[in-house]
């Protein structure tokens, strides 16, 4: 190969990217996420490259690679933020690089409820957080919900002292992992792949989960006494890449939007049944203990948790944080 077309080869490569890009084949985009074809991440997913094939089946087609066969959530916002794929779904925990606004999601009972954190995802402020980062290459699409995370022990709990002593496995978010040192717990960061063995070793003594992932992963199993404590959010925002979007005709971005709009729609139905329907079996269950708490007590864990709220207000700013409150009030 000659020094000149080694140039026109590495000049060439990044156009891979870009919707612009003359071809007679339609361009490939890529679909990264950690979860299986048949969770609501997955079934989100696989809705889009439907929608999208069907619709401009001639210019795109979408790969996706279920259950980290490409990249963790780590890797794929970086991916994203590079252009080197083009839509991903990771956890809102999982931008602290980009942004602080979107540590409001992480506060402990901060959301009274999901219609709660709906109304503050759709409300100006919430949708404006999609746009927050697209300086640095990431835009958001959509919001999409796993549920509200619960607490669980090996011990009987109903007061926040109660877990003092206990190790907690956290996502890796300084938020999450203070909101445990708070109640003189120890935080221990640990992927989600690891959880279930490391309760069987006694290696972690408690955790926080949605009720499907609860469910789905077996944690019961060790971990029997739990509180229905809804204290956080656990969701997902739905990335592109920005200069690809940007490259997208405005006729491709109707289309993607639509595509996007619906297929959150259903893998948020899809969420809120599997959670419902989770928890009902859940607490079913006569080896499990599922406390709820009365509204004196929720009081009680929120004020042990609430100092989070003011130290990091600055990084989150006091809008954002005011908007989540407004949220909590029913329209």
């Amino acid at each position: 190969m000659t020094l000149l077309s080694f140039r026109w080869l590495r000049l060439a490569l990044p156009c891979v990217l870009v919707a612009g890009f003359a071809s007679a084949e339609p361009q490939t985009l890529i679909f990264s996420h950690v979860v299986s074809e048949n969770t609501p991440k997955g079934k989100m997913a696989l809705m889009f490259k439907s929608m999208i094939e069907r619709r401009l089946g001639d210019q795109f087609q979408i790969e996706i690679y279920p259950n980290t066969e490409l990249m963790d959530d780590d890797e794929a916002v970086v991916a994203i933020a590079e252009g080197r794929i083009h839509f991903a779904a990771p956890s809102l925990s999982k931008f602290e690089a980009y942004t602080g606004q979107l540590m409001v999601y992480d506060l402990p009972f901060l959301f009274a409820n999901m219609e709660a954190v709906e109304r503050f995802q759709n409300s100006p402020t919430g949708l404006n957080l999609l746009t927050h980062m697209q300086s640095d290459g990431i835009l958001g699409l959509g919001y999409l919900h796993n549920g509200l995370k619960q607490l669980t022990a090996n011990r009987d709990f109903t007061r926040p002292d109660d877990l003092a002593g206990l190790r907690f496995r956290t996502m890796t978010s300084e938020v999450l992992q203070k909101q445990f040192e708070l109640l003189d717990a120890e935080a221990v960061p640990m992927a989600f792949g690891r959880v279930y063995q490391a309760l069987a070793d006694n290696e972690i003594q408690g955790q926080e989960n949605t009720w499907s992932n609860i469910y789905s992963q077996a944690f019961y199993e060790h971990q029997p006494f739990m509180m229905q404590s809804n204290h956080g959010v656990l969701d997902y925002m739905v990335i592109t890449n920005t200069d690809f979007w940007n490259s997208l005709t405005e006729e491709q971005r109707q289309e993607f939007r639509f595509a996007m709009e619906m297929s959150v729609k259903y893998g948020n139905a899809v969420a809120l049944a599997k959670n419902h329907n989770d928890r009902a079996a859940i607490a079913s269950m006569s080896g499990v203990t599922l406390h709820e708490p009365t509204l004196e007590q929720l009081v009680q864990w929120q004020n042990a948790m609430k100092p989070l709220w003011q130290e990091y207000e600055p990084q989150i700013g006091a809008d954002v944080i005011e908007a989540a409150l407004d949220a909590n009030q029913t329209p």
